[in-house]
């Protein structure tokens, strides 16, 4: 409700800045900015909330709340219910469209590439819903293996894009090459167990979803905790050298603009006679 509060408090310009950007993630018709799919990649990782949320709703609806049909598997709001593989694809599918529309305005084949990452968390999602559609046997032999194919290519196809398209670090070559670093991150530059611990924790965060392997720890309350929380450390690392990336891609493209036009640069040089 605070969102759309009309009245100008709780920064009601950043509100509804955050409700255009979540309109334009929803509905791809424009051209696709930082913010748009900055967001979208964020929501991507919020997709089990999301997920946690609608059955939140969907129980409260039908009157389950502190009532036994809160445990039950198969109950309208479970782990038998259409509507979580639906909610928990939705942000990819919304990241995979804006990647779509990238492609037709600027006809760049890494958007097509991107939206193909996006994709391929698609079958494992619904791979993983369709074990309680299933007899265990059939999910045993034939829908086990596909799922665990499916979340080791997408796992490794984002570990990928990660290094070598968002953070750009072109397989670890541009590790020490960042031109005119932002005054935080100067701090970090130069120390080499800052990008190793990046690029080795990101793999293994990564892979967190393994924990599904196991009948203990898949039902553990505690582990759930933790790897929510693990998530919000890989989002948070992501974040910082995703926003640090497009700081430097931006800078050098200042750089070169002053460089094309050497006699304005000069001009600027001039001080005219006067003195400083």
């Amino acid at each position: 409700m605070t969102l759309i509060f009309p009245f100008d408090i709780f920064y009601l310009s950043s509100r509804f800045f955050l409700l255009r950007t979540v309109w334009r993630i929803v509905f791809p018709l424009q051209a696709i900015s930082f913010a748009d799919f900055f967001l979208a990649d964020i929501f991507t990782s919020m997709s089990k909330v999301f997920s946690d949320l609608e059955r939140s709703v969907c129980r409260m609806v039908h009157r389950q709340v502190a009532t036994i049909a809160w445990f039950e598997a198969d109950s309208v709001c479970g782990s038998h219910a259409v509507a979580i593989p639906i909610v928990l694809v939705l942000p990819y599918i919304f990241r995979f469209f804006q990647c779509l529309r990238q492609y037709r305005d600027t006809r760049e084949k890494t958007a097509l590439l991107n939206a193909l990452k996006y994709s391929t968390a698609v079958p494992v999602i619904f791979l993983s819903a369709l074990k309680y559609h299933v007899i265990p046997e059939k999910w045993t032999n034939i829908y086990r293996p596909l799922w665990l194919f499916s979340s080791v290519l997408n796992s490794l196809y984002s570990f990928y894009w990660d290094i070598t398209r968002d953070w750009d670090l072109s397989c670890f070559t541009r590790i020490f090459k960042f031109t005119k670093p932002h005054i935080l991150s100067h701090v970090l530059y130069g120390r080499k167990w800052v990008y190793l611990w990046v690029i080795g924790s990101n793999l293994i965060l990564r892979c967190t979803w393994t924990y599904k392997l196991s009948a203990h720890l898949r039902h553990n309350y505690i582990t759930l905790f933790a790897i929510t929380a693990l998530e919000m450390l890989r989002r948070f690392q992501w974040v910082f050298f995703r926003v640090e990336n497009e700081w430097n891609k931006t800078n050098s493209k200042a750089n070169i603009q002053l460089v094309d036009n050497p006699e304005e640069e000069q001009i600027l040089l001039n001080n005219n006679g006067h003195n400083v």
